[in-house]
């Protein structure tokens, strides 16, 4: 492992303009520089933030918000491409490593996707969420195990799962094995188990864990989409409240939670503690047993098309001859 110096992340807890990609682009940027301004040198962001999480699929029949699928699908984000340009810039402008949820179009498929940028604008590269929770499999694809993967910074190895994937012991397990000590877990999820399961997850792998939620109420719909004003209420038909908080590796909740409100979460994050707390209990090390339990991931990627080049050759079916005669 690298040596490593301190850093302060800051977890921001915001409304995207809700499905508008620019509009929410350059509120980004906005607030990458007012967290650099505070001493930041890491800013992570919410799942699903550009253009937003997609709230009404818990709230209508499946198949009937077409309208509203379109209008994420239109302003969703391709990698590369002009969105994750004017990410890369937000982050070189104010020298920081930044860390976001996008909806990430590729084809005919949307992906939940987290994606990492380094303070040169560099993107180090993204994670797909590999499993879509209940009513969010209407939206998007699966992704998988070649987004299971850390990153060298200078404050650490850095790295995530985003929402439900937290609760995926073995995906947990994927990152500990690969030395992560700053821990990010963007969540759509407001509810009151969700912090204890942040405390957990930085108990468990004794790690930071930043875990970092949208902001958003009914009133931020557009009420241009079908059904609008019937599907959400104003400012007391809350979509999510926010629970954002930082924990360090004993478990402890070092900043946070905040509710209710928008603002930015900051706190100091040293890895070199993080790697010591670990004489006590190291899930992949002294702790791990790996003589009796061992864990198998294939980080492979798995595109689901081909080039005619790469295709097979055609088979004959099995009641013609392979010779012809």
């Amino acid at each position: 492992m690298m040596p490593t110096s301190p850093v302060v992340a800051a977890a921001v807890q915001a409304a995207p303009v809700f499905l508008d990609c620019d509009a929410t682009l350059e509120k980004v940027a906005g607030l990458v520089k007012e967290a650099a301004a505070g001493g930041a040198g890491l800013v992570v962001f919410p799942e699903a933030f550009v253009p937003g999480y997609p709230d009404w699929v818990w709230r209508t029949t499946p198949w009937s918000d077409q309208a509203w699928y379109e209008r994420l699908y239109d302003q969703s984000v391709e990698v590369p491409g002009p969105a994750t340009e004017a990410l890369a810039a937000a982050a070189r402008e104010a020298s920081t490593y930044l860390s976001i949820g996008v909806n990430e179009r590729d084809g005919g498929t949307l992906y939940n996707t987290l994606l990492y940028f380094a303070p040169d604008g560099s993107l180090l590269g993204k994670h797909r969420k590999l499993m879509p929770t209940g009513a969010e499999r209407l939206v998007w694809g699966q992704g998988d195990g070649s987004g299971l993967v850390v990153f060298d910074t200078a404050f650490g190895r850095l790295g995530g799962l985003t929402c439900w994937e937290n609760y995926m012991p073995l995906a947990r397990a994927a990152l500990y094995a690969q030395g992560i000590d700053v821990y990010l877990a963007p969540t759509w999820d407001n509810s009151d188990v969700w912090v204890p399961t942040l405390r957990h997850i930085a108990k468990e792998g004794r790690v930071y864990v930043i875990g970092v939620t949208s902001c958003l109420r009914g009133s931020d719909v557009p009420r241009d989409l079908p059904r609008a004003d019937e599907i959400y209420g104003g400012d007391d038909d809350w979509m999510a409240r926010g629970n954002t908080a930082i924990c360090g590796p004993d478990g402890e909740i070092v900043a946070g939670p905040l509710e209710g409100q928008e603002g930015i979460v900051y706190a100091a994050v040293d890895a070199d503690h993080a790697r010591k707390v670990r004489r006590q209990f190291d899930p992949v090390g002294h702790y791990a047993r790996s003589d009796v339990l061992r864990l198998v991931v294939d980080c492979g990627a798995k595109p689901l098309s081909v080039s005619a080049r790469e295709a097979p050759e055609p088979r004959p079916p099995d009641d013609e001859p392979v010779d012809g005669r």
